[in-house]
């Protein structure tokens, strides 16, 4: 088969495009650690307040606010120490007129209090506190409900779950998320020259430098690569193989025997497999020339060339979007 019109990349991403109809692949839970990088499946809304209690930001004492009122170096505020509390315990004590209950970080502030004195502006004789400077109504205290609030919108569907995404999962005491499922991509490699790494390599062989940085990329694109090891430029074996992957995966990518080569089956063997076949049979670029791209039934498949650098170029440019599709992230074609 020789090559047909070649397309723009343009022409052939809007040909895949137009061919691609992204199945659901469904949806699943996954433990929080196992979360990170995943796309969320559905809207979560928060069950409680973040923090779930009004508390100190520093050390000090919980006090009424308008007890310090005018407080100053020349003309302390005196109040009188009632008690302390200490993090996380439950506050049984009340701050009352003229009272101050010594409290450390993130402790409660008990019932009573509005605002808390920092350490350094105060001095204390038993149970008697002076404040040398006056505090405002809520000053040094994170209130209940102040990050998030209970009843609201955290994380919509469809967004990556980061560092942070998590962090608010774990604020809300969640132990899963619902996660979308990630597409499996069958990856393998054709050519006789061909070696897996780690065996002797004997001359006139090269070893697979394509399955391993293919396989990274469709990670990093939202996919799980399912390796489907070297074939030899053997129509029989090539066919088994790409049969195999269409079965157990979402998408399939090659590289090699995608020329115009005595030995360069996989076009006419990805074109017999079924309908519609070749969409994208060789685009004007360099390096990527031979790239074909086809379609059986709902599945697409990406023959990309065997030089490493044309096809990890290719990839980038058409196989990306499509994985990133499928794992319902989001994705703009290059």
């Amino acid at each position: 088969m020789m090559f047909r019109k070649l397309m723009t990349i343009e022409e052939a991403q809007q040909t895949i495009q137009s061919h691609f109809k992204p199945k659901e692949l469904g949806d699943e839970d996954a433990v929080l650690l196992e979360a990170y990088n995943r796309v969320l499946a559905e809207d979560v809304v928060s069950t409680l307040d973040i923090p779930p209690f009004s508390r100190s930001t520093m050390d000090g004492y919980a006090v009424i606010a308008e007890d310090t009122f005018g407080a100053d170096e020349n003309q302390p505020a005196t109040l009188r120490v009632s008690g302390v509390v200490g993090v996380g315990e439950q506050p049984l004590i009340k701050v009352g007129k003229s009272e101050a209950v010594e409290i450390v970080t993130g402790a409660p502030v008990p019932e009573g209090a509005d605002a808390v004195v920092m350490f350094e502006d105060t001095e204390r004789v038993d149970v008697e506190l002076r404040v040398y400077s006056a505090v405002t109504l809520g000053e040094n205290i994170m209130k209940r409900g102040s990050d998030i609030k209970k009843g609201e919108p955290v994380l919509k569907k469809g967004q990556l779950l980061g560092s942070s995404e998590i962090g608010v999962l774990a604020a809300l005491g969640l132990t899963k998320a619902r996660v979308f499922k990630i597409p499996m991509i069958a990856v393998l490699s054709t050519g006789g020259e061909v070696t897996e790494p780690g065996n002797p390599l004997q001359p006139g062989k090269i070893y697979d430098i394509n399955a391993y940085s293919i396989s990274t990329a469709v990670a990093e694109s939202g996919g799980k690569p399912v390796y489907f090891g070297t074939v030899p430029d053997d129509k029989n074996a090539l066919s088994n193989a790409m049969r195999s992957a269409l079965a157990s995966a979402d998408m399939v990518i090659t590289s090699g025997g995608v020329s115009v080569g005595p030995h360069d089956y996989t076009p006419q063997i990805v074109d017999a497999l079924g309908k519609p076949g070749i969409v994208v049979y060789g685009i004007a670029v360099k390096p990527g020339k031979p790239t074909t791209v086809g379609f059986i039934e709902d599945k697409p498949v990406f023959s990309l060339p065997g030089h490493p650098t044309s096809a990890l170029l290719i990839f980038y440019l058409l196989a990306r979007p499509i994985i990133q599709q499928l794992a319902r992230r989001p994705f703009s074609p290059m």
